[in-house]
């Protein structure tokens, strides 16, 4: 459990305002990115195969194999389902929100006859790579710690005095200590601090987050083709990143005892975080001969600068002790919310593709389809955190972020992630099935995550206009901490996703 207890030492020092996590650099890195219709139902394994919009977003090449213009849409509908284990409790919830792929269009051409290009092609289209909508809700009995002792952790670790734990922890230590949760001692002339909460007798513990958002991607690409063997391409890529939790968590006394300075406690957060970054992707497809191709890619770290604020409130009932309080961030903070600027750097991710085609004509109503994979690198753990103006910044901030960057190496790994799919054409009609497996980006072997993707599609295409549906189920497996301490294990929820997700793609040539 070490990592854990690393992370919990970068999250409690918050220079008593919010603080990043780990999980921060996880949620913008971690997913199985969307795209068109097409591209989703062959499992995403877009590297070598080429010729749809969402080629901008893995492997720019691919836009190198249009010669026309076209115009893509691409609305979509997920739906799903969690299921989560707490201390041997299971509970469900679900969720549901409007989506979109890959929306966009591209303009290709011939080149001059000077040019080593046969063809030319120019793109601009957005995506939406992840969706942060989702309803995490779990609960069970704790008889081996509180969330009170996060905050008993922190005002002793600091020896803060009185007036700090009541002014200056003011999202968590001082709403915990103004409501009672946390109070003072004094024994032998020397202050001490305890939490009221006693584990041992058992205590009721329930999470409940709804998260919304999404990250999104908007790319601008430009490709070329050397005599129909080799395919070159760029893209500057802006993503767009949006994400908002609103948290609550209670905990109270499993005993009914009326009489032990405990009922409950309800701690609430509201989070949002907003960030906006650029990219750069490079790749290049090689036809050694008309059925086969290969696809390499190499996908800069994005470099984004975010902007997170939160409010946080929490109501404790002590009983006889100090009866029912309430405190939040707002009064203590002249009604504003915290904030924190900050520049994440995600990972770098490299991608190895290939293709084989059935009945490879230069007619492409006579192909028959393929069947494609794609080989993918993430360095999870290379995600680094940086003050937004490092110039300005003081030591202590400085620290502050390098010891969170390599509390994420701590607690991150590097993974290989399998795309494969394929497709029939029986023109004007394709039929499409593909799949997808991401590892588990945790270095400790107690946390166990992956994610999963099934799916298929059918298309249409005739007479400058195709239209494609797809349905993908993912399967995701993850952990959620509903606090972190340093002096004892951590106790998590095993979380399992279920999502389908539905997405039609237009398309027009022009």
């Amino acid at each position: 459990m070490k990592p854990f207890l690393f992370c919990c030492s970068i999250i409690l020092f918050s220079f008593h305002a919010i603080a990043q996590t780990p999980d921060d650099a996880l949620r913008n890195a971690w997913f199985i990115p969307g795209g068109s219709a097409r591209s989703m139902s062959i499992g995403g394994a877009m590297g070598s195969i080429g010729g749809d919009l969402t080629s901008n977003n893995v492997n720019p090449a691919g836009i190198g194999l249009y010669k026309t213009r076209e115009i893509v849409l691409s609305p979509g509908f997920i739906f799903g389902n969690n299921t989560a284990n707490f201390r041997g409790t299971n509970t469900g919830s679900n969720n549901s929100a409007f989506a979109y792929g890959a929306t966009g269009f591209v303009v290709g051409g011939s080149a001059g006859e000077s040019s080593p290009f046969k063809s030319y092609a120019f793109s601009i289209s957005v995506n939406q790579l992840a969706n942060y909508d989702n309803h995490i809700h779990y609960k069970g009995l704790n008889d081996y710690s509180s969330y009170s002792e996060q905050y008993l952790e922190e005002l002793t670790r600091d020896q803060a005095s009185p007036t700090a734990a009541e002014q200056n922890y003011i999202f968590g230590s001082s709403l915990a200590y103004r409501t009672y949760l946390i109070d003072t001692s004094t024994g032998n002339g020397q202050l001490t601090y305890f939490s009221l909460p006693n584990p041992a007798t058992g205590l009721n513990q329930e999470y409940d987050a709804v998260t919304s958002g999404s990250y999104n991607e908007v790319s601008i690409s430009l490709a070329g083709n050397i005599n129909e063997k080799l395919y070159i391409g760029g893209s500057i890529n802006i993503p767009i990143v949006s994400y908002r939790r609103d948290l609550t968590f209670t905990e109270s006394d499993a005993t009914g005892n009326l009489n032990n300075n405990f009922n409950y406690s309800t701690f609430t957060e509201n989070f949002r975080s907003n960030g906006i970054g650029f990219n750069l992707k490079f790749g290049i497809i090689y036809k050694p001969q008309n059925n086969l191709r290969f696809g390499f890619a190499v996908h800069s770290p994005s470099f984004i600068w975010f902007k997170d604020q939160v409010r946080a409130s929490m109501t404790t009932d002590t009983e006889k002790y100090a009866g029912v309080l309430s405190e939040s961030s707002d009064n203590l903070n002249n009604g504003d919310p915290g904030q924190r600027n900050y520049l994440l750097q995600t990972p770098l991710k490299v991608i190895a593709s290939a293709t084989y085609l059935f009945n490879a004509v230069e007619n492409t109503k006579m192909q028959r389809g393929f069947i494609t994979a794609d080989i993918e690198y993430t360095g999870y753990g290379g995600s680094r955190f940086s003050p937004s103006n490092a110039s300005n910044a003081d030591q202590a901030t400085l620290d502050y972020y390098n010891t969170l960057t390599t509390s994420v190496s701590d607690y991150l790994k590097g993974n290989v992630n399998f795309r494969i799919g394929g497709e029939l054409k029986f023109d004007p009609w394709a039929f499409r099935l593909g799949g997808a497996y991401y590892g588990n980006p945790y270095r400790d072997s107690q946390l166990h995550a992956n994610r999963l993707q099934a799916g298929g599609g059918i298309g249409y295409r005739n007479h400058g206009l195709f239209i494609d549906f797809g349905y993908v189920q993912t399967f995701n497996k993850d952990v959620n901490f509903p606090y972190r301490l340093n002096d004892k294990a951590n106790t998590f929820a095993t979380i399992n996703n279920n999502r389908g997700t539905v997405v039609i793609t237009l398309g027009f040539k022009i």
